[in-house]
């Protein structure tokens, strides 16, 4: 069973800094047509400090870490027991090319379904970029089978 004393745990703040390149490389593999994701120069006509970083972008950051399991990690959860639950975003200021992010993670519930044969955790990650705004969340519930 995972320690539901982590319920409430924070990570210590992370932080990246979006490159230009592998925007481009996520706009590609994600099918964006919009060149504002793509050409720098279109981008900054629109508005944007640099290219625009497309949607669930921030997940793509978050994979940086040197440990991108740092919290299946931290809960010593076996991996081959982990099934992806649900993702969801939300979306604030602009995430752009040349802008450091720092990512903070929480874990926001641990339960047990099934008289224990499936555990469920919780984990909501918060970004702001350089300028202190908000550029968006992303919640994340992954599953624990126990096989009975």
């Amino acid at each position: 069973m995972i320690d539901t004393s982590f319920i409430g745990h924070v990570t210590t703040p992370y932080q990246v800094t979006v490159e230009k390149g592998r925007l481009r490389d996520f706009a590609r593999a994600t099918g964006q047509s919009d060149r504002v994701y793509l050409d720098e120069a279109v981008a900054q006509a629109a508005g944007y400090r640099s290219l625009l970083a497309p949607p669930t972008y921030l997940f793509s950051l978050d994979l940086d870490r040197e440990d991108p399991f740092y919290f299946i990690t931290l809960l010593k959860i076996d991996i081959a027991k982990v099934l992806h639950g649900e993702q969801a975003f939300t979306y604030g200021a602009p995430i752009c090319a040349g802008d450091t992010i720092t990512l903070v993670s929480e874990v926001t519930d641990i339960y047990a379904k099934k008289g224990g044969a499936m555990e469920f955790v919780h984990l909501k990650t918060s970004a702001t970029n350089q300028l202190g705004e908000d550029v968006g969340s992303m919640t994340r519930t992954v599953i624990v089978r126990h096989p009975q």
